[in-house]
């Protein structure tokens, strides 16, 4: 490149905040001073050719070091009217000193920038030019400016070309301050190539952005039109049909929005919308979809109760409801105890679970387990639910049909809190220990997720397919047997057992609880009949003998209806007060009198071979004989037989108790010889009731050794406990529901192994005082305890 410049001194034309660059043609305005000045100096000082200005960019005040020579083509008017000059850039000029000249103008001192290349170009240069004039063809078509594409296609000169990148609108005037004194000319082409490559790129983000924003409103706008197209079709064939407006289906999609849902079942709900919305109104999904949108709309999401957090008022609710229990009214006082202080410090959810509770009631039937679900929830200020489990084999009653089965709902548990109408009432399930199985699945499994406060959080019903929060839920769950639910089950409840009432309990809700609902049934006042306390006693000791009190209610119920059939017809008259004495004349004798009620000739123990056993049953404790018999040794074959429908638990028990006799005989002073020679019947009455445990294991040794020694069991002894090879009384279960009915059954003295001494504690003080317990360890100790002294002949048979 050449690198000759020539000197050159011109008036100095400022353009504020503009920038014009060799090879543009700009129109100036004359009113303004400063331009005026300057062309009218370089009119004034030219003798030949066209008047000669400097193009001076001034920024913020400053000029630029580099300025453009420009030649004044014409002065005239503007299109506005106004005086104006046409000036042209010819080339660059660096700013040197000032100096003077005429007119008004400031006169500086400049070189000219000789900016001719070498030629022919090297590749790259040439490679530089094509590059520009395709981006710029680009930019120009985008704009629809053809005839500027030709107009930059014809240019060839590097430097022309690169100043050509000024008419650009999108650079900045610090942009064109730099392509004005960047003087190589590639230099300059390459600056103008990033830029104009820079915004293209910038271009094209913005017309995506465009067009995605107008694609997404074009779908709106259709999606609007198509709906309201779709409104109109489905009113006309309303219309055909006959049917009213709003007859056929509502606007679900507005009753999803409005509605209070969390924000994936809302997701879900829209998701069956749309679907509901393409489908045709004889579609059979269409009434699937209706049937589940109903349903989510009607599950109280969001809705939850204010829990009543007066502590010392809901015992008292619980008391006066149900008398006794006092496990599980401490169990629903702790509970509201530990909800309170969390919510007073603002815990009332950890890690997404709430304080829920999950509590299983397990008790013989009669005990007040159900009703006392109601009662629970009257004293937390909760709604009740109950759900029936009893013969449930089918486990989509619990979590819900898959939605493509016909005629599909949701799971009882799921209905339960629709029912409910909150997300935190107490749910009753009823019976669970008599949920079965077959071939449709396992209920008790299903459960599993429901009733671990670990999971509920989270439980999916298969008929909704939505996360349900069930970790506020109070479940309380009811059982007869615990042994009836399956073990991963239990564990994830918290056991209270029931174990059955006291007489005084029973004679306490007679007279608080029964006879006034009875009475009210019977349609009598209170004043009209009155049931003295002895009355309310005999029936509960005599007339019944259970752990519950329905069969005592069953008795009042019948005396009541007694005494107002026969005030009707005459024959007696009201008010009544009924004593002890008066029960027999209105409803017959006792059923169950007491073993130290009865002659002592009639007692079951009267005879040698006889013990009283205490036995845990479905309802409650009970009291069980045990029967002993020796054949004769002519008649009956040598060996053991036992009947009354035993399991193999209580037949080893048997065996068992025989060994220890057969080796121990001779230091009890029992004739041992016959157990070897004649054969030995063990027999437990009730012989249609399956009997199965270890518990009867000292019971049946009692029994042959009375057998054996001719002594009788004392007629107020009962005994429970498991014996063991060498005659150690081992420990076993239900020992307050055995003491409980050895109470009932008139017993006083009641025998049981050491180590159960400890559940002593769970047995009513009442029920203590009135029996004479005695913990042991040996055999030998229940043989002291059990026997009479007084002594018979050993006899071969025991009735």
């Amino acid at each position: 490149m050449a690198s000759t410049s020539v000197k050159l001194t011109l008036p100095v034309l400022p353009l504020d905040d503009e920038v014009v660059l060799p090879g543009m043609v700009v129109p100036l305005d004359l009113t303004d001073a400063e331009v005026r000045g300057a062309v009218e100096a370089a009119q004034a000082a030219v003798r030949s050719g066209k008047p000669r200005v400097l193009l001076v960019p001034r920024i913020d005040g400053k000029y630029a070091g580099t300025g453009v020579l420009g030649t004044v083509e014409q002065v005239g008017r503007l299109s506005d009217g106004d005086p104006g000059a046409l000036i042209r850039g010819v080339g660059r000029v660096r700013i040197g000193a000032g100096t003077t000249g005429p007119g008004a103008a400031l006169w500086v001192e400049g070189e000219s920038v000789d900016e001719r290349l070498a030629d022919p170009l090297p590749g790259s240069v040439t490679e530089l030019v094509k590059e520009y004039k395709a981006l710029a063809t680009s930019w120009l078509k985008k704009r629809g400016a053809w005839q500027v594409v030709d107009r930059i296609q014809q240019i060839d000169g590097v430097s022309a070309l690169a100043d050509n990148s000024g008419y650009s609108p999108f650079l900045t005037v610090a942009q064109k301050v730099e392509l004005l004194e960047t003087a190589d000319p590639v230099a300059r082409l390459k600056l103008a190539i990033t830029w104009l490559r820079e915004h293209l790129a910038e271009q094209d983000v913005a017309e995506s952005i465009a067009k995605d924003v107008q694609d997404g409103v074009d779908k709106q706008q259709r999606e609007f039109l198509l709906r309201r197209q779709l409104e109109a079709v489905r009113k006309e064939l309303r219309e055909l049909n006959g049917e009213k407006e709003g007859e056929a289906s509502d606007d679900y999609r507005s009753r999803v929005e409005a509605a209070d849902l969390p924000e994936k079942v809302r997701e879900a709900a829209l998701k069956e919308v749309d679907k509901l919305e393409r489908s045709s109104d004889q579609s059979p999904e269409g009434s699937w979809i209706r049937t589940w949108l109903d349903t989510i709309l009607e599950l109280p999401w969001n809705e939850r109760t204010e829990d009543a957090y007066d502590i010392t008022g809901a015992r008292a609710v619980l008391d006066a409801e149900h008398a006794g229990l006092d496990d599980v009214k401490d169990r629903i006082t702790e509970y509201l105890a530990v909800r309170k202080r969390r919510t007073d410090r603002g815990m009332g959810v950890i890690g997404g679970r709430r304080g829920g509770a999950v509590l299983a009631l397990v008790g013989p039937p009669g005990v007040g387990k159900t009703s006392l679900g109601e009662s629970v929830a009257h004293a937390m200020g909760r709604t009740f639910v109950r759900v029936a489990l009893g013969g449930v084999r089918d486990e989509a009653e619990i979590r819900g049909h898959r939605r493509t089965y016909v005629g599909a709902l949701p799971g009882r548990i799921v209905r339960a809190i629709k029912e409910a109408g909150s997300m935190n009432p107490v749910v009753l399930l009823d019976e669970i220990d008599k949920v079965g199985s077959d071939f449709r699945g396992d209920p008790a499994a299903a459960l599993l997720e429901v009733l671990d406060p670990a999971q509920n959080h989270t439980f999916r019903d298969h008929y909704l397919e939505v996360e349900l929060d069930l970790s506020d839920v109070v479940f309380l769950a009811t059982a007869n047997v615990l042994e009836a639910i399956p073990e991963a089950l239990a564990d994830r409840m918290e056991l209270v057992r029931l174990d059955g009432y006291t007489e005084d309990e029973k004679v306490v809700i007679a007279r608080d609880h029964l006879l006034p609902r009875q009475l009210e049934r019977a349609g009598l006042g209170a004043d009209e009949v009155v049931l003295e306390e002895e009355a309310l006693r005999k029936l509960a000791g005599e007339y019944t003998r259970e752990a519950g009190v329905r069969t005592l209610e069953r008795s009042l119920a019948r005396l009541l209806r007694k005494v107002a059939a026969q005030h009707e017809l005459g024959e007696r008259a009201l008010p009544l007060r009924i004593g002890a004495d008066d029960l027999r004349a209105l409803i017959g004798r006792p059923h169950h009198v007491p073993e130290s009620a009865q002659d002592p000739t009639e007692r079951r123990t009267a005879v040698p071979g006889v013990a009283t056993g205490l036995a845990v049953t479905g309802a409650g404790g009970d009291v069980l004989f045990v029967e002993a018999s020796l054949a004769d040794p002519e008649t009956g074959a040598a060996g053991l037989t036992l009947t009354g429908q035993l399991g193999d638990v209580m037949k080893e028990s048997a065996q068992i108790a025989l060994s220890f006799l057969r080796s121990h005989g001779a230091e009890l002073e029992l004739p041992v010889a016959d157990l070897k020679d004649r054969g030995v019947h063990i027999h437990f009455p009730a012989g249609a009731v399956p009997k199965d445990g270890p518990s009867a294991g000292i019971t049946m040794t009692t029994a042959l050794a009375s057998l054996l020694s001719g002594r009788q069991v004392r007629t107020d002894v009962a005994m429970t406990g498991e014996v063991s090879l060498t005659g150690r009384v081992l420990p076993i279960g239900g020992v307050k529901q055995k003491l409980l009915a050895a109470h009932r059954a008139g017993l006083t003295t009641v025998i049981i192994p050491k180590r159960n001494e400890a559940d002593l504690d769970d047995v009513p003080s009442e029920v203590l005082e009135r029996l004479e317990v005695h913990p042991v360890t040996d055999v030998r100790q229940v043989l002291e305890l059990a026997l009479s002294e007084a002594r018979t002949a050993p006899v071969s048979a025991a009735a």
